[in-house]
């Protein structure tokens, strides 16, 4: 828990004690679900120990693969990359809304205003200046990449994510300062405009997705570690993603 926080929620001094560490991102291979269209991921072994005395390969892979962070240029020509983010923007206590239930019965569920209000009767508030997570449940269909994305081509994906007017009042009404997922992207995605994505990168907030294991995180008091991968100029790119829980 940070004993010491600043009015966005950051850490400022003081101490952080937790009795759990939680990885919330995917290991990357050629097999993991990706966007229709991006490119695909590859491994080249370009050094062997018993050739050359060491082991080394080369990888690529889309910035938007895997468990990634966007960065604004995603949306916005002349926004900026990951620099834009400070290492202090990559340190946020995080709170977590289940709708797993409801995504078992509408694949394309959106999160609701109601949804939020419900949660925020149970657990206060939502805090300024924390990190939004949606747990739909759809971490356990990633091994099969068709069902992950609910589609094999864009246009014609369904998973849940959150709605406009949810994300919304969330980032204009609570102040958050990120939005996080277990599903490719933090719109539905029937949404085709990626309307969340849009709203959330031009206010400058932080865009998770494709995160794992949200189910086992509190619904508030987990502290999350967002390690990035700078991409000089990226639109976005591979992150490692730590949750500290109390």
């Amino acid at each position: 828990m940070v004993t010491q926080q600043t009015g966005d929620g950051l850490a400022k001094g003081g101490s952080i004690s937790f009795s759990r560490v939680v990885d919330l991102s995917w290991p990357v291979h050629p097999g993991i679900p990706l966007w229709p269209g991006d490119p695909v991921v590859e491994f080249e072994t370009v050094a062997e120990i018993k050739k050359d005395g060491y082991f080394l390969r080369r990888f690529s892979m889309g910035e938007h693969s895997g468990t990634h962070l966007s960065a604004p240029s995603s949306f916005q020509a002349g926004a900026s990359g990951h620099e834009g983010f400070s290492p202090q923007d990559l340190v946020r206590p995080a709170i977590v809304i289940d709708i797993a239930a409801q995504a078992d019965l509408d694949r394309d569920y959106a999160l609701t205003m109601n949804d939020v209000l419900d949660w925020e009767s149970d657990h206060g508030p939502v805090p300024a200046g924390c990190l939004a997570l949606l747990c739909t449940g759809r971490q356990s269909r990633w091994d099969n990449p068709l069902d992950y994305l609910g589609g094999a081509s864009a246009g014609e994906l369904h998973f849940p994510g959150f709605g406009l007017e949810a994300a919304e009042m969330m980032i204009k009404g609570r102040g958050i300062a990120a939005l996080g997922t277990d599903t490719a992207s933090v719109e539905p995605g029937v949404d085709t405009d990626f309307s969340v994505s849009r709203s959330a990168l031009e206010n400058r907030l932080i865009v998770l997705e494709n995160l794992t294991n949200l189910d086992v995180l509190p619904p508030t008091g987990a502290l999350l570690v967002v390690g990035l991968l700078r991409l000089e100029g990226g639109s976005g790119g591979p992150a490692s993603v730590t949750a500290l829980v109390p």
